[in-house]
């Protein structure tokens, strides 16, 4: 009895508990992917607790339940079946429930789980206790039907619905301890369909909650997260706020976009954000997603920069840094910039740090923003900070090369009047190893391609050319003002320099107010300031599908609109 006891009382717990979600820091890479110097957003409770000697895993228990569904015939109901689930829909009581349970051929598997998510709903709403079902031989039945073992002599009871005894103390105890995750419901079918078409039947928080585990769990399955995308963008329901930042990690963990539930997501975050006044953590999680995302909107971001600066008093560093960080990768600047500048920017000192690359990241952020001063300059690119960054933990990484290398020509190129220390030609800063990853090469191949159809030789072309200012130029090359092509060995003063730069799906930012991110404008601006016209070839208008000769003549009339060498 004590095992059926636990499958009976946990079947809910474990499949529809509330959930208390905790705040923690999530350290940033040193990869685009996921930034250094930003917070972690809030997850669902990590460590599942144990059940005493189990003989089978819980995960494949469930499985075994929910695999029997995949027979069910769903598309062919039958005139009983119908009834039964309008008297399922219209059961006010636990006992109107169960009762349909009994003497009723028709009743499935369907209408079992059906049964008990709306006792969880009801459970989780407090409008009933659990200790009225747990024990009862209905409810024990549909457990039964649902794959669960019981044991024999959990089968007992005077068959009349009653509850068999039982120390009510412990049953909590033990439903309290029994702490697997919402997913081994909709995981625990075999196929990735299957358990999407159970998604519809759960609550919205539910589907967070499935959504977070997802990402625990680091499983990027692309059905469910339709499934779960489109029902809680189609929820009436407004998220909460660390609903909304736990979504919006979920996303960015799995890489996962959707315009449609980001655009719920950030909607409902403005609806609940003014009542939020003393937690920060949850607002440093948001933005941290939304850069990983590159989820631009614009109407989100300035509400969160309003937020901030009201609330500027109980944010951490973490969360202010998280703000610029995000900020600058998503090529925003507030209509309130100048308070930014004056109330936040120089709220945030070095200090505040504990590692030379989140130091790093902030002052490069700020940089992109327009915000950086010769002090900040002048600290990161000094011979001292490169020693205290070759001390931290993951080492002098590419990244902060790269990052060092942008920073150095910003201060020789964009800076006003810097007076302060530079990269030295031998740093280790520029022995770094760069290269694009294998969808954008497939780009830049196509682009060389067509770019040969109208170059004479290999000397009027250099690809992939390291530019000394910590990114790849993909392609270079010189014209006449005539615009013929002129080889690049020969110096020509009057020549017309060009840089194309192939301009992939990560390169830009996405959502309701797409543009080029901070970082790919940061390129551009030191390529034009060091005498280059640029000549972006986004991914969007130049495909690798296309025939050569459409390329060709894309790639010719970009030539033929060049202007003047802007050196």
């Amino acid at each position: 009895m004590l095992g059926l006891q636990r499958f009976a009382g946990n079947m809910v717990q474990q499949l529809y508990r509330r959930t208390t979600f905790n705040s923690s820091l999530r350290t940033m890479a040193t990869g685009t992917s996921q930034p250094a110097d930003a917070v972690e957003p809030v997850e669902a409770p990590r460590t599942p607790a144990t059940e005493s000697a189990p003989k089978k895993p819980k995960g494949q228990m469930v499985a075994a339940a929910f695999e029997s569904l995949r027979n069910d015939k769903d598309d062919k109901r039958s005139p009983a079946s119908n009834n039964i689930e309008e008297r399922i829909i219209n059961a006010k009581t636990v006992n109107g429930l169960l009762a349909i349970t009994e003497n009723n051929a028709a009743f499935s598997r369907k209408h079992a789980l059906k049964i008990v998510s709306i006792l969880a709903d009801w459970s989780t709403i407090d409008r009933v206790k659990i200790s009225e079902f747990e024990n009862d031989t209905r409810f024990l039945r549909i457990c039964r039907m649902l794959g669960r073992t019981v044991p024999k002599n959990a089968a007992s009871g005077n068959g009349n619905g009653n509850k068999i005894s039982g120390d009510g103390n412990s049953a909590v105890k033990r439903i309290s301890g029994f702490r697997t995750d919402d997913l081994n419901t909709v995981l625990g079918v075999a196929g990735d369909d299957e358990a999407a078409k159970l998604i519809a039947s759960i609550s919205l928080p539910q589907m967070v909650k499935v959504m977070s585990t997802l990402a625990q769990r680091k499983r990027r399955s692309t059905p469910l997260l339709r499934s779960l995308a489109f029902n809680i963008s189609s929820a009436s329901e407004t998220l909460d706020l660390k609903q909304s930042a736990d979504v919006l990690y979920a996303m960015s963990t799995l890489n996962f976009q959707d315009s449609v539930l980001g655009a719920k997501v950030c909607a409902d975050v403005q609806s609940v954000l003014p009542k939020n006044v003393e937690k920060s953590a949850v607002v440093g999680s948001i933005l941290t997603s939304l850069g990983i995302l590159r989820y631009r909107d614009l109407d989100i971001l300035e509400s969160l920069t309003q937020w901030i600066l009201k609330n500027s008093e109980i944010c951490r560093p973490q969360d202010v840094s998280a703000y610029f960080f995000t900020s600058a990768l998503l090529n925003f600047k507030s209509s309130q910039l100048e308070e930014v500048s004056k109330k936040l920017v120089k709220s945030i000192v070095r200090e505040d740090f504990t590692k030379q690359s989140e130091w790093l990241s902030f002052v490069w952020s700020l940089t992109m923003l327009g915000l950086v001063e010769q002090n900040h300059l002048a600290s990161v690119l000094s011979p001292e900070f490169l020693e205290k960054l070759a001390k931290d933990k993951s080492g002098v990484t590419a990244t902060s090369k790269m990052r060092l290398l942008n920073l150095n020509s910003y201060a020789q190129l964009l800076a006003t009047d810097y007076k302060g220390p530079l990269l030295p030609a031998d740093s280790p800063a520029y022995e770094v190893l760069m290269a694009h990853p294998k969808a954008k090469q497939v780009l830049v191949n196509g682009m060389l391609d067509a770019l040969k159809s109208l170059l004479p030789s290999t000397n009027h072309v250099q690809t992939a050319v390291d530019s000394k200012m910590g990114f790849l130029i993909d392609a270079i090359c010189q014209f006449d003002a005539n615009k013929n092509p002129l080889p690049l060995d020969k110096e020509n003063p009057k020549a017309i320099r060009v840089a194309l730069m192939v301009i992939d799906f990560h390169d830009i930012c996405h959502g309701t107010h797409r543009s080029a991110s901070g970082v790919t404008n940061l390129t551009f601006d030191l390529l034009e300031k060091s005498g280059y016209n640029v000549i972006p070839v986004p991914y969007n208008e130049f495909s690798t599908s296309d025939k050569l000769l459409k390329r060709v003549q894309y790639l010719e009339a970009k030539f033929k609109a060049l202007g003047p060498s802007s050196k």
